[in-house]
């Protein structure tokens, strides 16, 4: 894991609607070395999937907009892509495993003819080798071949989740997004999905970011850490700097929350408020109205300071007060 695979670079994207501007991601920062997985954590509208469909080129236009930054895959900027450039980069070297197994699926086609349609997109073979290797993806995620011909409604939610990873590995693709991949499945077939994920992960040698709300799925996958709140990774670092010293006091409040099987209480710890809307975003740090450390440097923005080699905080407490480059 020495080479950047993929560098976001001061990345912007608002939403226009009706004359308001939704500030959905503001100067986002990010590095996925090559066969690494980092995980994306936040609260729901902190704009982690934002920042996947930006790296996807699939920010809905309008309302959305990328407007500024840079997204470096392999040294090129996915951001001056022309569409046709991008549909040859997706399924081939990025791809995304969405949110919702039950709608990411064609209910019109069979699964074994969505895999081999993007086998086909990508890769010059003939139709029956891409039905084969298609069968092959089936067995390699746990259905038997003999069910290529199924169509969705005939699998349950897990079998889709997995029908979906076959689609996005197919082509062996240098990174994988995957949005939450667990979100809607019971506890037992998340486990069966992160161990597949995992182990295909380390078979193909893909790098991974995954978006969840959950921190022991990011502890049991992850290598990296970045916390996302309100448009802004307020910090970020290795799974060790994250999980055994948390300097941003979000990411403090995340931890707080999570119930400990040790010690007998009432009531569950919670961050007071919520979220500020993204439409009117405070002049200075965004979690101010919610933190407990609140001071008067909190009116302006808080500068990114780097507490270690690998461990940086975008917080007022981390910079001792003394002004940092943002």
């Amino acid at each position: 894991m020495d080479h950047k695979l993929l560098e976001i670079k001061n990345l912007t994207v608002h939403y226009v609607v009706d004359k308001e501007v939704v500030e959905a991601v503001n100067e986002i920062s990010l590095t996925v070395e090559e066969g690494a997985t980092i995980g994306l954590v936040g609260e729901t509208g902190a704009g982690k999937t934002t920042t996947a469909l930006s790296i996807m080129g699939l920010v809905p236009n309008p309302p959305g907009k990328v407007v500024s930054g840079e997204i470096l895959l392999n040294g090129e900027d996915l951001l001056k892509k022309s569409n046709k450039e991008m549909r040859r980069i997706r399924g081939k070297d990025l791809a995304m495993i969405f949110q919702d197994p039950m709608t990411s699926l064609n209910p019109v086609m069979t699964v074994g003819d969505q895999i081999t349609e993007v086998i086909q997109l990508h890769e010059k073979i003939s139709k029956a080798e891409a039905q084969k290797k298609a069968c092959a993806m089936l067995e390699l995620v746990g259905i038997t071949g003999e069910r290529y011909g199924e169509y969705p409604h005939q699998f349950s939610g897990g079998m889709k989740q997995r029908v979906i990873i076959a689609i996005a590995l197919a082509c062996n693709p240098k990174l994988l997004i995957a949005d939450e991949p667990t979100t809607a499945l019971d506890v037992t077939i998340q486990a069966q999905v992160l161990d597949l994920m995992r182990s295909l992960k380390e078979t193909y040698g893909t790098a991974m970011i995954l978006i969840t709300h959950d921190l022991g799925v990011v502890a049991e996958v992850c290598d990296q850490v970045a916390i996302m709140y309100a448009g802004e990774i307020v910090e970020k670092g290795t799974l060790e700097d994250i999980y055994n010293s948390p300097r941003h006091p979000y990411t403090v409040g995340l931890f707080q929350s999570i119930p400990d099987l040790d010690v007998e209480s009432e009531r569950l710890n919670i961050i007071p408020g919520m979220m500020p809307d993204p439409a009117n975003l405070p002049e200075g740090c965004n979690f101010c109205d919610r933190c407990s450390h609140a001071d008067g440097r909190c009116v302006k923005p808080p500068p990114a300071v780097k507490v270690s080699d690998t461990h940086e905080v975008r917080c007022w407490l981390a910079a001792g007060g003394e002004e940092g480059k943002r």
